[in-house]
């Protein structure tokens, strides 16, 4: 029996939870203001490189026009970098870059084996210093990472994708 060959058609990204909409209306079409498309890829472990450099660059051109918010609006209380990197994410809906991501869950490791580990996040660091620095970085990656250093991050990872955060905002991208 002969498997179905891979598809090549591009996922729609919208401003819902989902990384690909089944909907069919004008958003899901890939009509709508808020569309943002990837080429799918459903190839193993490595996708052409072709494919992986065009979604790396896609996907940094997208994130490079989603707004750093310009002040923190409140305080999050928070025990780890990747709890306080879901609660931004969730009080400012927006996606976090994926170098952010790794960042936030790099900087958890590094707690494991200090005099502060089970210390709660908040109680070590100021939670708006805490805030301020995430989306400090956060605008260093969007509008400075190459698309050719993400490619090679992602060409190294064939599990990426679970870095990077559903897409929240509604863009006009022209």
């Amino acid at each position: 029996m002969k498997r179905a060959a891979p598809s090549e058609e591009p996922v729609e990204l919208s401003s819902g939870d989902d990384l690909s909409s089944d909907s069919d209306d004008e958003a899901g079409n890939g009509k709508g203001e808020n569309s943002f498309r990837l080429p799918m890829s459903s190839k193993s472990a490595a996708p052409a490189k072709g494919a992986l450099i065009r979604r790396a660059e896609m996907y940094q051109e997208y994130m490079k026009h989603i707004p750093i918010p310009d002040h923190c609006s409140s305080l999050i209380p928070s025990t780890s970098w990747l709890g306080l990197g879901r609660s931004v994410k969730q009080l400012y809906e927006q996606p976090l870059h994926y170098l952010t991501n790794i960042l936030l869950r790099q900087w958890d490791q590094q707690r494991v084996g200090s005099d502060n580990e089970h210390q709660p996040l908040d109680a070590i660091i100021h939670p708006m210093k805490a805030q301020a620095l995430i989306w400090a970085t956060e605008e260093v990656h969007r509008l400075t990472t190459s698309s050719d250093h993400l490619e090679k991050l992602w060409a190294k990872d064939p599990m990426y994708h679970a870095n990077i955060d559903p897409v929240f905002p509604s863009l006009k991208l022209h």
